[in-house]
């Protein structure tokens, strides 16, 4: 595929979009629901989804590989979700999921690997023969069983786990752990109170202007705005990566945290989670959590497998310059198996992107 040139810019939404999660913030977000159903002798608690792994595109060859030995045996894989939704029947089905990652976890070792997909990368939505779009708009059209259908279908995984997180929620944890440390470059300040304007419109709360660069404690808010910046460098390559780091500052947080306060504030957002993990799941999770740590993090499509581009009515999108040699990647970087061959969805997913998107592409 030939490579291409950005023909216009995406704009800017006004509608303030929060992204946050991790495997850690499963494994917090575990750990607080075990202490919130104890402490309260409750039996609310996130909402809970059950995916049957027979309907969620996982490849024959894939499920033999693993049964046999291959590289994917003795690793989890869940994906994670970070909607725009604004009221609980949108944790389920019609938001966008503006942030999508999957965690891979070592069951042996605790070792974790996070990769992001890019919300606007163009691949088959698993929804029909022929459907395909923005990643994101997988989860709007079909909530969390057709997003993870999509990364199945089209990486060659297995996931037959998701945690997803509304809106609401990550500016009340932060600021219930107090806030979190976050080292804001001159690029970014120029833009992260725009941000918070728009967050506090959505929110209809006040903020606090952040008026200094470098290593500070940012409230909610100025943590939210943080994650939010798109401009100035980077575009949404970038915001990804400010997505990581907020979320590793705020597992620092939470981990120095007593159990008191992490008790209150799930209580907090108990009603903004949508998972698929069971309390067997979470008690799997918290038996070892010591164990856990993440020992890598990247993102897919990769930089020098990628060309964006504007697709028609379909907008600007992240074109996979080959989808083949990017799940190839993803396998080597995730399970160490650099020799892996792809399926045959794969390939036919790949053609249909190149069918699809060549009479947009510069020559």
């Amino acid at each position: 595929m030939a490579a291409g040139t950005v023909r216009g810019r995406r704009k800017g939404r006004s509608k303030a979009k929060l992204i946050f999660f991790g495997i850690e913030m499963i494994i917090i977000l575990a750990m607080l629901v075990v202490l919130y159903l104890v402490l309260n002798k409750s039996s609310e608690g996130p909402k809970m989804a059950e995916l049957d792994p027979q309907v969620l595109e996982i490849h024959e060859e894939v499920q033999q590989l693993k049964e046999e030995g291959g590289t994917m045996q003795g690793y989890r894989n869940i994906a994670l979700f970070g909607l725009d939704a604004e009221t609980d029947d949108q944790l389920y089905k019609n938001s966008h999921s503006d942030s999508i990652m999957i965690a891979s976890v070592n069951m042996d070792t605790g070792d974790i690997k996070l990769v992001s997909v890019y919300r606007d990368t163009y691949l088959n939505l698993a929804g029909s023969d022929n459907n395909y779009w923005k990643a994101t708009q997988a989860y709007f059209a079909g909530g969390a069983e057709q997003a993870v259908k999509m990364l199945n279908m089209n990486l060659d995984m297995d996931i037959t786990d998701f945690v997803a997180v509304g809106y609401k929620g990550l500016r009340g944890v932060i600021d219930g752990l107090g806030g979190i440390y976050i080292d804001v470059d001159s690029v970014e300040l120029q833009h992260i109170n725009n941000y918070q304007i728009g967050i506090s419109n959505v929110l209809k709360c006040d903020y606090t202007p952040v008026r200094e660069t470098g290593y500070q404690l940012l409230d909610g808010m100025q943590a939210t705005a943080y994650c939010r910046i798109r401009y100035g460098g980077g575009d949404d390559y970038k915001r990804t990566a400010r997505q990581r780091k907020v979320l590793m500052a705020l597992e620092e947080r939470a981990k120095e945290t007593d159990l008191v306060t992490l008790t209150k504030v799930f209580n907090d957002c108990i009603g903004d989670i949508y998972t698929s993990l069971d309390s067997g799941d979470i008690l799997d999770l918290l038996a070892d959590i010591g164990k856990y740590s993440i020992v890598g993090q990247d993102a897919i499509p990769q930089e020098s497998m990628r060309v964006p581009e504007e697709i028609g009515a379909k907008g600007s999108c992240i074109i996979p310059d080959s989808l083949e040699d990017n799940v190839v990647w993803l396998h080597g970087f995730l399970f160490g198996d650099e020799d892996y061959k792809v399926t045959e969805s794969v390939k036919e997913c790949q053609k249909q992107i190149e069918a699809d998107t060549a009479p947009y592409m510069d020559k």
